[in-house]
């Protein structure tokens, strides 16, 4: 599972021209299912995204995290759009592979299990919808953003 995290204070997805989710302050979660993947990737994504200290503490450091900034006076909003794109292989010719990414209907179910687990665990979760031509805006804090990547368990552990 691969997501780009970018550190936002302001970040919203329309399709036609219509808001379908929006946060203020928090986290814009593009994410990615790969072949291979299961929950148990889903799950330490989701683990890491939310302990992930890359928001500043009152001295400027980056020692806070979603789960620190919720209710503290910044919302720490969560929003989770779906981007096979992330799985892009460049490597050969100058048109991308996506052979890596999930089989579009394990993508959407691995996407709404990630979407769920995240809505049982943190306060405001606003997504995108999977699989539409969506427009993301954002305003990016810092700048800051980060690519993660939860491989899958290899067959010999």
């Amino acid at each position: 599972m691969i997501a780009l995290l970018q550190r936002v204070t302001q970040a919203r997805v329309l399709i036609d021209a219509q808001v379908v989710g929006e946060i203020g302050t928090g986290l814009l979660v593009l994410l990615c299912a790969e072949r291979g993947d299961s929950e148990v990737q889903s799950d330490k994504m989701l683990a890491k995204i939310i302990k992930l200290r890359i928001f500043c503490d009152a001295h400027g450091k980056m020692n806070r995290s979603l789960q620190d900034i919720d209710g503290q006076g910044a919302a720490g909003g969560l929003l989770v759009v779906s981007q096979f794109t992330l799985a892009a292989d460049a490597s050969a010719g100058n048109r991308p592979s996506f052979t890596a990414a999930a089989a579009p209907d394990e993508g959407r179910r691995l996407y709404d299990y990630f979407v769920a687990q995240a809505r049982h665990l943190h306060g405001e979760v606003q997504t995108g919808q999977f699989g539409a031509a969506m427009q993301v805006h954002l305003v990016n804090d810092g700048p800051v953003t980060i690519p993660l990547r939860m491989a899958p368990q290899s067959s010999a552990n």
